[in-house]
């Protein structure tokens, strides 16, 4: 129901209201002016001649001229009374008036800011539009299980973790073509990185094993180095700009840094985490190479989460297990400390596994974030609010894939499809 109709329904039951009072007190009068007619005007006893005296002669003297004069105030006092009622029920209606014109105003205003925000978002929508469409002529059927997926820098080369061997794909065309397979792994490959600067990889599986990988001159891939610096499962793993530390989280709590000193060697474990690690992320900023890490700051939260990523220096996200909202976490400029300022509405289900990490795409301004079976793109804008571009249901939560670094191709398998699939960004 609209404002004016509702205005226009309560004006007319002011009006009724109005009508119903002035009625009342027009009978309120009526009963007054009988009630003192009949005392004016009732009998008064015969005088008596033996009781008869000089007051009461005077009294009926002047009994006419009292009973003109008591009429007369009357007439003037319900007339006052009439005049000073009407008025400031005149006045109530007159203020009544006012106040729906103002409420009338007032939203007239809010729907106006509401379809300029409207037109503003559909504005933006429109110029900033997008999809990742799969490309059907390029499926590769996997039955094994993938629980990593990486793409190298000019989206040349795609790795696929296959229980506890990696398939190496020539990517060319759109068109996946296997050109390797290596087998140096015992057990499940759980993490795959691409190093930019030069032609190497890092790989990780659920026994704590990291190895590093070079391309030889014979464009083949081999083990160039193998620590294990993990008691447990590898659950993530990063690599710094400068492609000189390795930092991964395990199932034993720990966090480890490798440092590159002509090998690989551990240089430094935080344990203070008292649970798995499950996610790991580096702001633009990082750190210098001759610093240790210290625990800054420890925030607690209601549900573990298995994602988070940096979105800039001061400002990351984190996707709740089991919830259909991201939390974004952002840096007190004043204490420099983090906390929550806003959550980000996604799809989500009732279950999730580990591993496929969350990422930003700077390029496109875009978080990627898996959430149960749902993958959801979401849009960063320019004033810092964050929507979902695109939702798409894999139909199972056993779902791992990596988003190329320019945002151009998104990979994934899932348990579902038993497929490797590749989406491309299309802008409608």
């Amino acid at each position: 129901m609209n404002t004016k109709l509702i205005v226009d329904q309560l004006l007319n039951k002011v009006g009724e209201c109005l009508q119903e009072v002035q009625q009342q007190l027009d009978q309120s009068f009526n009963r007054i002016e009988d009630f003192v007619e009949q005392l004016l005007f009732a009998p008064y006893p015969p005088v008596v001649p033996s009781t008869f005296n000089f007051e009461a002669s005077v009294t009926q003297i002047f009994l006419p001229s009292i009973q003109t004069f008591t009429n007369k105030l009357i007439q003037e006092v319900k007339y006052l009374i009439y005049i000073t009622i009407h008025q400031q029920i005149k006045y109530s209606q007159y203020q009544f008036e006012q106040y729906l014109t103002e409420l009338q105003i007032y939203e007239i205003k809010q729907q106006n800011k509401q379809q300029d925000i409207i037109i503003k978002n559909h504005h933006q929508l429109n110029i900033n539009s997008f999809n990742y469409n799969q490309l059907q002529n390029n499926l590769i059927q996997q039955h094994q299980d993938c629980y990593a997926i990486a793409i190298n820098k000019d989206n040349s080369i795609l790795l696929a973790g296959c229980y506890e061997e990696i398939k190496v794909f020539e990517l060319k065309q759109e068109q996946l073509n296997q050109t390797q397979l290596l087998s140096e792994h015992s057990n499940n490959v759980l993490t795959l990185n691409f190093m930019n600067q030069q032609n190497q990889f890092v790989s990780s599986d659920n026994s704590g094993y990291i190895v590093i990988w070079q391309m030889n001159q014979n464009s083949q891939w081999i083990c160039q180095q193998k620590l294990k610096e993990h008691c447990d499962s590898i659950n993530c793993l990063i690599i710094n700009n400068n492609e000189d530390i390795i930092i991964s989280g395990s199932d034993d709590y720990t966090i480890n840094f490798l440092q590159n000193q002509q090998q690989w060697v551990c240089s430094q474990t935080i344990t203070d985490h008292t649970h798995y690690v499950l996610g790991l992320s580096l702001n633009e900023q990082q750190i210098r190479q001759d610093l240790n890490w210290n625990v800054i700051q420890k925030i607690q939260v209601e549900v573990f989460g298995c994602r988070l990523c940096f979105i800039s220096d001061d400002v990351f996200t984190l996707q709740p297990n089991f919830k259909d909202k991201i939390h974004v976490y952002e840096m007190d400029n004043t204490n420099k400390q983090y906390s929550k300022t806003k959550e980000i509405a996604v799809k989500s289900n009732d279950n999730c596994y580990y591993h496929f990490p969350q990422q930003y795409i700077k390029q496109k301004f875009l978080v990627v974030n898996k959430n149960g079976k749902i993958f959801n793109l979401i849009k960063k804008n320019e004033n810092g609010d964050f929507i979902t571009q695109q939702s798409i249901d894999f139909g199972d939560y056993y779902l791992f894939g990596q988003m190329s670094e320019n945002g151009q191709y998104l990979i994934t398998w899932d348990m579902k499809s038993k497929e490797i699939q590749i989406r491309k960004y299309d802008q409608g």
